[in-house]
C-alpha cells in the first residue's frame, strides 16, 4: 500500500513538473537549473569563462560573447554582475562566453588628455581580441555545443564600444587586417556604447541591434557627439555614434533595433542593463532568433 501512494506521489510530481513547464519557451524562460563553467585560454594570456546549461540535449545553442566595461583601464570578464548576467542567459539555454582583453589604457586613462589616434588604435586592438575570442570558440563549436551562425555580442561601456566596433566597422580603413569572422554575426547587444563612424555602419555590417543608453551619459555620447563630449581643442576630441545615431543609420538601412533609452539616466546604464535579462533574451529571441522585424524606442524609467 505504501509503495503504491509513493508510485502515485512521484506521478503526480512528474505530472506538476510538465503543467509548470507548459508555456515556457527556451531562450526566454529560465529551464536549466544547473549551469557548467569553464576556463579557456584563447589567445596568448587572454582567458574566458563559458557558461553552458547541464543536461542540455540541444548540441548547438546560440552563443553570446560578453566583454565588460572599464574604459579600457580596468574590470574583469568574473566581476559579480557579468558572472550573474552570464548565469541567467545560460540558464534560459544559451552558451554564453565572457572574455579578457587587453586592458591597453591600463594606468593611462581614456579621457581628453589621450590623443585620439590612441583612442581609435585601442578601439582596434580590443576589436581584434573579439575577433580571436570568437574565431577561437567557432574551431571547438562540435565540442563547445555552439551554433556559430547564431552568434550574439554584448559589452557594457568599453566592452559595449568592443562589440559595436566588431560589428560595424569590419570595412573601417582603421580595422583593416583584423581576421574577422567568416560568418555574419547574428545581433548585437549594447549597454551605454558607441561606435566609431556611424557611416559604416553598412547593409553588409547591419545586424539586429538592442541599444541601452542614458541621454545624460557624460562619457559615451547618447547621439552623435565627441567621445566625454572633450573639447575640439584637446588631443582627445574623437566623434562617436551612440544609441541614438546607431538608431537613425539603422532606421535608413531599414534593420531591426530596440532603442531602451532613459531621459534622465548617465552612464549608469552601463551597469544598470545587466539586470534587464528578460528584455534582453525576449529581444534574442524574438528578433534575432525567429526573425521578427521591429524598430522601436521604449522610455526607461
Amino acid at each position: 500500500m505504501v509503495e503504491k501512494y509513493f508510485v502515485r506521489a512521484v506521478f503526480l510530481m512528474i505530472l506538476l513538473f510538465h503543467t509548470l513547464l507548459q508555456g515556457q519557451e527556451r531562450y526566454k524562460d529560465s529551464l536549466f537549473s544547473t549551469i557548467g563553467i569553464k576556463t579557456l585560454t584563447y589567445a596568448d594570456t587572454l582567458q574566458l569563462d563559458f557558461y553552458s546549461p547541464k543536461n542540455d540535449t540541444v548540441q548547438k545553442r546560440p552563443l553570446l560573447l560578453l566583454v565588460h566595461g572599464g574604459g579600457f583601464a580596468s574590470g574583469k570578464r568574473d566581476n559579480p554582475l557579468e558572472r550573474k548576467f552570464c548565469k541567467k542567459m545560460a540558464h534560459k539555454g544559451y552558451a554564453v562566453a565572457s572574455i579578457s582583453y587587453r586592458l591597453v589604457r591600463k594606468g593611462k586613462g581614456f579621457g581628453c588628455d589621450c590623443p585620439s589616434v590612441e583612442k581609435v588604435e585601442t578601439f582596434k586592438q580590443a576589436t581584434q581580441d573579439v575577433a580571436r575570442a570568437i574565431n577561437f570558440l567557432d574551431e571547438r563549436g562540435d565540442e563547445l555545443g555552439i551554433d556559430s551562425e547564431k552568434v550574439v555580442l554584448v559589452g557594457s561601456s568599453a566592452g559595449a564600444e568592443a562589440v559595436l566596433n566588431t560589428v560595424f566597422m569590419q570595412y573601417h580603413h582603421d580595422f583593416k587586417g583584423i581576421s574577422f569572422p567568416k560568418k555574419r554575426f547574428a545581433g548585437v547587444v549594447s549597454f551605454a556604447g558607441a561606435v566609431l563612424h556611424i557611416d559604416y555602419i553598412a547593409q553588409e555590417t547591419a545586424v539586429p541591434t538592442l541599444l541601452y543608453h542614458g541621454e545624460m551619459d557624460g562619457l559615451v555620447p547618447y547621439g552623435a557627439a565627441p567621445h566625454h563630449y572633450c573639447d575640439p581643442r584637446s588631443e582627445g576630441y574623437l566623434i562617436l555614434g551612440g544609441s541614438q545615431a546607431i538608431a537613425e543609420r539603422l532606421t535608413q538601412l531599414d534593420m531591426s533595433y530596440t532603442l531602451m533609452y532613459d531621459p534622465k539616466g548617465n552612464h549608469d546604464w552601463a551597469n544598470l542593463a545587466y539586470a534587464r535579462t528578460d528584455e534582453v533574451s525576449e529581444f534574442i529571441k524574438e528578433v534575432i532568433l525567429d526573425g521578427v522585424f521591429t524598430q522601436s524606442k521604449i522610455r526607461l524609467e
